[in-house]
């Protein structure tokens, strides 16, 4: 193990879009269309449309911060140069909870989709198979994880794709269950306040696509090209999110009022949709690519994670053992090990619980949100503050426009993830404490 902290650059822009798709997933709204029709009544496609230009404000933070200082450890990073140190090892610490606990959820997503598949497997049992692969992939090289990670991309949005095609071809032949104008102007009983309070839970579909930034050392190109990929990543996640849940929703046969009244049904509703109005093959098919795609979801979390953990030990946040970085494979691989055990115990705790998935999900953005509101910071302390830009409008007004969306979704957040946001930050305030008290003057 070598500790220069030295990564393989080796990723092309099309390698950090495909890190940035597959954590988000191409698929993403599948799952929580049923919510945000009831929610919405019916607008979920300009519940995305918003969504997409909400949480392109954090975007553009990134762009411009990942040019400035491409540095591993993302967020981390740009609260250092823009804030201070102290700012810097608290930004990586919340960012820290959202990495850790994303890829567990993901695991865990994957072994109770293929366990509805086959019964007669647990949970778990899918749970640390996946582990297993996506783990190896993560410890053999950049690279190879995201080649691998480009042919799923590839088959997740060919199948977007045939969803696409049958669809259109239903509708041609049947025609639509709601007016062609529902998906955006809602199906009868649709407000700003009802769409907005979707939206709130429409941007958690995209949170990963920062992932991008955290692999800026092993970037091949021009430091400017992690800001692009970032930037075309939302953009193209964005166009998949609205052509899917447009076409679901002229198609849905249930009324959004029906949804609501039937909270039960709002979880398989899109798959529910495709059996009845597509076939059910389709929404097998459908099924079957869900509950694959996010564990490959979680390899790149936990390679994010590993950058994260490696940026933070290489500037002595951390213990200065993660900062050491594989001779042969060029990887962070004992803060990728390090991050994988923590999942690993993480994933299987939720998977042996009957609430394991809802502690988690209900806890799991609310550290992404505050290392989104700690970047848009950054911004302004870099650019404003320490430089003394006066173009407002990139260096001031984006950032609290940005900041102010990420505040907005926590202030809405449930009880549970406040209080475990609040008492994880409290345990990063006492770290960094002791590891001020401890540094040498």
């Amino acid at each position: 193990m070598a500790s220069t902290g030295e990564l393989s650059r080796s990723l092309s822009l099309r390698d950090l879009i495909v890190y940035g798709l597959l954590f988000i997933g191409p698929l993403a709204p599948v799952g929580v269309y049923g919510v945000l029709d009831a929610k919405s009544s019916g607008a979920v496609a300009s519940v995305y449309v918003i969504a997409t230009v909400a949480m392109g404000f954090t975007a553009y933070s990134y762009a411009r911060m990942s040019r400035e200082i491409p540095h591993a450890g993302s967020v981390f990073a740009y609260a250092s140069a823009g804030l201070g140190r102290p700012a810097g090892f608290l930004a990586g610490w919340l960012a820290m909870l959202d990495y850790l606990l994303i890829p567990s959820v993901a695991y865990l997503f994957c072994g109770i989709a293929l366990h509805s598949l086959v019964p007669s497997v647990p949970a778990w049992v899918f749970t640390v198979a996946a582990f297993a692969v996506t783990t190896g992939l993560n410890l053999s090289g950049v690279r190879l994880a995201a080649r691998v990670g480009f042919a799923v991309i590839v088959v997740e949005i060919a199948l977007l794709a045939v969803f696409v095609v049958v669809a259109v071809a239903a509708l041609v032949a049947h025609g639509p269950a709601r007016p062609w104008t529902a998906p955006f102007l809602g199906a009868g009983g649709a407000t700003p306040t009802l769409v907005m309070g979707a939206v709130s839970i429409a941007v958690l579909s995209y949170l990963g696509f920062d992932a991008i930034a955290s692999f800026a050392e092993e970037n091949a190109g021009d430091p400017r090209q992690v800001g692009r990929a970032v930037l075309v990543c939302l953009g193209v996640a964005g166009l998949l999110f609205v052509a899917q849940t447009y076409l679901a929703g002229v198609l849905m046969p249930l009324t959004p009022r029906e949804l609501a009244a039937r909270p039960a049904a709002q979880g398989t509703a899109f798959y529910d949709m495709t059996d009845t109005a597509l076939g059910a093959w389709l929404s097998t098919l459908l099924a079957l690519v869900k509950g694959i795609g996010p564990a490959f979801s979680a390899m790149t979390a936990v390679a994010a994670a590993s950058r994260l953990l490696y940026g933070m030990a290489r500037d002595r946040g951390l213990p200065r053992a993660l900062s050491k970085v594989d001779e042969r494979s060029r990887v962070p691989r004992t803060a990728l090990l390090t991050t994988a055990a923590l999942t690993l115990v993480v994933s299987v705790w939720a998977a042996r619980r009957d609430d394991g998935l809802d502690v988690l999900v209900s806890v799991v953005d609310i550290g992404a949100l505050a290392a989104f509101t700690m970047l848009h910071a950054s911004v302004v302390g870099y650019f404003v503050v320490r430089r003394g830009s006066r173009a407002w409008l990139p260096h001031l007004a984006v950032p609290v426009l940005g900041a102010a969306v990420a505040i907005w979704i926590i202030v809405v957040a449930s009880p549970l993830a406040k209080t475990v946001g609040a008492v994880w930050l409290a345990l990063g305030l006492v770290l960094a404490a002791t590891r001020r008290a401890r540094r040498p003057a």
